[in-house]
């Protein structure tokens, strides 16, 4: 007996995802239900987000399942926004428990947030209903995302409202924490004596509300910031 041919569904899903494994997986799941899958390679050397970006606008892909942290390509948030103007449903399938990240991806236009540690049954059945055009998340879903997004927007605002309180010295000596150096190193490399810099040290703390130097470090990690070169 001759096994049932799986009929090929016009629908193109691009996965783009840098764990091989998991890649693998959701790609043979879906070629098994009959979707055209691209599983979009990622260089071990070279390339750049940009050309990740070209690379998946090229292939056209109806449906998209995107990972948000590409190992060194970085931030996966940034490919939503083109592929969904380009007319992609984008479905963000990541470890990240952040639900004001989630908020910023749906801000984006992400049609739908799934943890990783979600049954693969249920990526599939999105995909699915994406493919029959129906919707995928809730009103209330997609609201409380938004108010995450919202909450952790103010934070992030508050945190560089502070920061831009520094000195461009204080400034300077926060970028030397950032690095790992210690205030002795700083005072070395600054010219300046070690009370000098435990007094830049101290305003720092007292300027950005926090009560330790790892706390501080912590603070500009959480929004990018980096001092300006």
């Amino acid at each position: 007996m001759s096994a049932t041919p799986v009929v090929r569904l016009s629908t193109r899903v691009l996965i783009i995802e840098d764990h091989v494994l998991f890649a693998e997986s959701l790609e043979l799941a879906l070629s098994l239900e009959g979707y055209d899958v691209r599983t979009l390679a990622l260089p071990e050397v070279g390339g750049s987000m940009s050309t990740l970006r070209s690379t998946a606008l090229r292939s056209n892909p109806r449906i998209v399942l995107l990972d948000l942290d590409l190992g060194r390509f970085g931030d996966g948030m940034s490919l939503i926004a083109p592929l969904a103007r380009a007319g992609a449903n984008v479905v963000v399938v990541t470890a990240s428990t952040d639900r004001g990240r989630w908020g910023a991806c749906v801000r984006q236009g992400a049609r739908k947030i799934l943890p990783k540690v979600r049954p693969l049954q249920e990526i599939l059945s999105v995909v699915r209903r994406l493919h029959q055009g129906l919707p995928v998340m809730a009103p209330d879903e997609l609201e409380s995302l938004l108010d995450a997004w919202r909450s952790e927007r103010a934070v992030t605002d508050d945190m560089r409202r502070r920061l831009e309180l520094l000195t461009p010295r204080e400034k300077q000596v926060l970028g030397y924490l950032i690095e790992g150096h210690n205030v002795r190193e700083i005072a070395r490399l600054g010219v300046v004596s070690e009370a000098t810099v435990r007094s830049q040290v101290k305003s720092i703390l007292s300027k950005l509300e926090v009560t330790s130097q790892l706390a501080a470090v912590g603070l500009a990690h959480h929004v990018y910031w980096q001092p300006a070169t």
